[in-house]
């Protein structure tokens, strides 16, 4: 039950980042990969569009 809810939890967020920066192709692999670790999601965001890091930790901050 706790894990359905953390999937959709986590489903929630990687369809966040991908409408946020809509620009930026994400693999889900990449995404699968950074699941749950703030500094991996921000240095792929940020690998991605070359946006600062602190301005993806606000949006970041945003969405949880």
């Amino acid at each position: 039950m706790a894990t359905e809810a953390m999937n959709e939890s986590w489903r929630r967020i990687r369809d966040q980042i991908k409408t946020i920066w809509e620009d930026a192709e994400f693999d889900d692999k990449e995404m699968k990969r950074a699941r749950g670790e703030m500094d991996k999601i921000v240095g792929l965001i940020h690998d991605k569009t070359g946006d600062d890091p602190e301005e993806i930790r606000r949006k970041m901050g945003a969405i949880l």
